[in-house]
């Protein structure tokens, strides 16, 4: 038998969240790293060493440009600040590379668009990088909420959080139209979460934020209206301890995401129950979201396959994140 194709990655900025995506890269099956990219000198090179040390064949950059021009490389993920998002990627486009590009894909919808037409016109793959998204408790979810078990979706409350440590400051030093803060860093996972278990989008927002004063929402909290009485309510924080998790009520009982941001040996638990006083909870098997996530995107690029998440998807999830931000700014009620 041939051995399996795989596809060629390069990795364009020494992001923190290299620490799990690099050496995902790595493990994936159907993935192979072969460069990556840096405009800090060295930082390519110290990334490598850091989080795949014995990785043979990964060309090493200290010019970001330069990594585009690697023929090597087919799919780049692209985990550059969120302002950069939208620049790099239509510059990967243009090279004719698939990309993987970390939540939020673009901080306007017209961004999202301007991707989606450079994306089609080159026909190439790209993706918003939800991890979340392919682990198995995300299916199993789906699943539940499929089955009816817990009747008809009335409400979602989804919080995640974490407590601002001074190496992740650089998360609040532009203000909210430029990328920074909360809502464009942990948020999309709210908002995504929301959107996941209703299935459909909202159809107006109200937003409170506490903002620094570099113009950062560090805590922002909100409604979103799905129409027919149906709530989906949002609270991030990067002053609160640690959580990913979500709640769905329904007509005839909710489950529960415990926990979303999967660490490695975690275990996942979803507990769901029903008005007749029944309860379960299902423990599913340790998995590598971020594993998955690049398994998935490669075995797209490979075999001609659409992603799971569309650039509709992601176009939903922005215009979502826009208006509930633009609420916050103007204290009432937004129409999306």
């Amino acid at each position: 038998m041939s051995e399996q194709r795989k596809l060629r990655w390069g990795i364009l900025g020494a992001a923190r969240v290299n620490e799990r995506l690099l050496p995902a890269i790595v493990d994936a099956a159907n993935a192979e790293l072969v460069a990556i990219g840096s405009r800090r000198a060295g930082a390519a090179a110290a990334m490598l060493e850091k989080h795949a040390p014995g990785t043979a064949g990964v060309n090493l950059y200290d010019d970001a440009e330069a990594l585009l021009n690697d023929a090597r490389v087919e799919a780049v993920y692209l985990p550059m600040s969120n302002h950069e998002h939208t620049e790099w990627a239509l510059k990967a486009i243009a090279k004719g590379k698939h990309v993987l590009i970390e939540k939020p894909l673009a901080l306007t919808v017209a961004d999202v668009d301007a991707i989606a037409s450079a994306a089609k016109q080159q026909g190439v793959t790209v993706m918003e990088g939800f991890m979340y998204a392919f682990h198995p408790q995300f299916a199993r979810v789906q699943e539940l909420l499929r089955s009816g078990v817990i009747g008809e979706v009335k409400f979602v409350r989804a919080s995640y959080s974490f407590l601002m440590k001074p190496a992740r400051l650089y998360r609040l030093e532009r203000n909210v139209d430029g990328g920074g803060g909360a809502m464009w860093d942990i948020g999309p996972y709210a908002i995504h979460s929301l959107r996941s278990c209703f299935g459909t989008e909202p159809e107006s927002v109200v937003t409170i934020a506490k903002y620094t004063d570099s113009g950062a929402d560090i805590a922002t909290s909100g409604v979103f209206d799905f129409g027919e009485g149906k709530h989906g309510h949002f609270d991030i924080s990067f002053e609160t301890s640690r959580r990913s998790e979500y709640q769905v009520t329904g007509s005839k009982g909710g489950l529960k995401c415990h926990t979303v941001w999967q660490q490695a040996g975690d275990v996942p638990v979803i507990t769901w129950w029903t008005e007749d006083g029944r309860f379960w909870e299902e423990r599913l098997p340790v998995s590598n979201h971020f594993v998955a996530e690049i398994e998935h995107f490669s075995d797209c690029v490979l075999n001609g396959k659409p992603p799971f998440l569309s650039l509709e998807d992601a176009r939903g999830n922005c215009q979502a994140i826009v208006a509930a931000m633009q609420s916050a700014a103007q204290e009432s009620k937004v129409y999306i």
